[in-house]
């Protein structure tokens, strides 16, 4: 039975430069460097993102394009507001929809990493499951 991901790899033009963004951004830490361009870093929680080359140029990437859309990054209420600043001051980083709370309280930050990777900062109140 499978029990969850493992990680969710992303694939990079500078591998390093990115793995060492969401260390200095999101508090990560590199859990493995293959010494050849090839690093996971992992979040507080244990999830973790593998950050390889690319050895391709990224074919056209929208909201709707078939495929894996974006990463969920879950935050509390609190780290929300403060990383909603940080990435806003970011400018490698292009917001793609600003904040939005809704009547429940669920706050969404939707934006593109420094490598145009679709993402967002999501903070649920009331955890799905």
């Amino acid at each position: 039975m499978v029990y969850g991901l493992e990680h969710t790899a992303i694939a990079a033009k500078d591998s390093k430069v990115l793995a060492d963004w969401y260390v200095d951004t999101f508090g990560c830490k590199v859990v493995y460097d293959n010494g050849k361009g090839t690093y996971f870093v992992a979040f507080e929680n244990g999830d973790m993102l593998e950050i390889i080359k690319a050895t391709e140029e990224r074919c056209e990437d929208k909201e709707t394009t078939a495929g894996i859309r974006h990463i969920a990054l879950a935050v509390s209420s609190e780290s929300f507001d403060e990383l909603v600043k940080v990435l806003k001051a970011e400018p490698r980083v292009t917001e793609v929809h600003d904040v939005s709370v809704n009547d429940k309280g669920l706050k969404t930050y939707w934006f593109r990493d420094i490598e145009d990777n679709f993402m967002h900062l999501i903070y649920r109140p009331t955890p799905l499951v």
